[in-house]
């Protein structure tokens, strides 16, 4: 199996295996970033463990690409505590629905590196993605969970395409493991400081939900998409990305009943509808 096969297989288990994290924003009964600050801190432990049973690269190249790695972990954290945020108060199909406004957002964002501008198609699809999120939000108002949800998850977002493209721009000649080590580390150490809940307060069920996304949903897909980023482009990831909302919403009402409204359906396939078409015509 070549480089470009082996990368598509990779983003494609990913995305199945992210589409579940959704749940967790709901089971695990803690603040985002308590559940992030954990999850960060698990994830590279177990990648740390992985790395060092199958020999893998761990050693850093040199200082600058540390201070990459520390600022992709960074993003990375808050990508993760607002997209967990807006899941808990919106719901977890409307959460990963204003999520995936990123592989839009990735193609206004990755032309600045090649010193290339947003094609007339780019930016129309990005009034199509507007379209989209305008169906989903109920009304305007900043007391609606709704549109709050949606806001933050527009938010992360942002953060994610910006990781993504730095990731694939800067560090490409990592692997995916190597990368979410630090990344992941980083993540949890940035939240760290603003937990409310100190380890001696979860409990044991707690941990054992942190673990299991740290490690089975966290850890693996994430080096899986990463990994995928040395072979392909960031946007062309997000046509078989635009799935994991689908799984999510599914996940979603077998396990936790939660059934998104009309607006809400069609928004999303509004939304990813767009994110499909950009990249499938990358």
């Amino acid at each position: 199996m070549d480089n470009h096969k082996r990368s598509l297989l990779s983003v494609h288990v990913a995305i199945l295996f992210l589409g579940v994290t959704g749940l967790f924003s709901k089971l695990v009964e803690l603040p985002a970033i308590d559940i992030i600050a954990y999850r960060g801190i698990l994830a590279a432990l177990t990648l740390l463990i992985i790395l060092a049973v199958t020999r893998g690269a761990i050693r850093i190249h040199n200082i600058k690409h540390l201070a990459i790695m520390i600022g992709l972990g960074f993003l990375l954290g808050i990508h993760w505590v607002s997209y967990f945020y807006s899941m808990q108060i919106s719901g977890i199909a409307v959460g990963m629905i204003a999520l995936f406004t990123y592989p839009v957002m990735t193609v206004f964002i990755e032309p600045l590196f090649h010193g290339d501008k947003p094609k007339s198609k780019d930016v129309f699809c990005g009034l199509i993605m507007l379209t989209g999120v305008i169906l989903i939000v109920p009304d305007f108002s900043i007391s609606n969970s709704i549109t709050i949800g949606i806001f933050w998850g527009i938010f992360s977002a942002v953060f994610f395409s910006l990781r993504n493209v730095l990731q694939r721009h800067y560090l490409s000649q990592y692997g995916g493991l190597t990368s979410m080590l630090y990344q992941s580390f980083f993540a949890g150490i940035v939240a760290l400081p603003f937990i409310s809940s100190p380890p001696s307060s979860i409990t044991v069920n707690q941990w054992v939900l942190l673990l299991v996304l740290a490690s089975v949903f966290t850890a693996i897909p994430h080096s899986l998409f990463a990994s995928s980023l040395r072979h392909l482009k960031a946007k062309s990831v997000g046509l078989i990305a635009s799935l994991q909302p689908l799984y999510g919403a599914i996940l979603a009402f077998l396990v936790l009943s939660e059934q998104p409204s009309l607006s809400t359906l069609l928004g999303g396939i509004v939304i990813l509808g767009a994110a499909t078409y950009e990249s499938y015509s990358a």
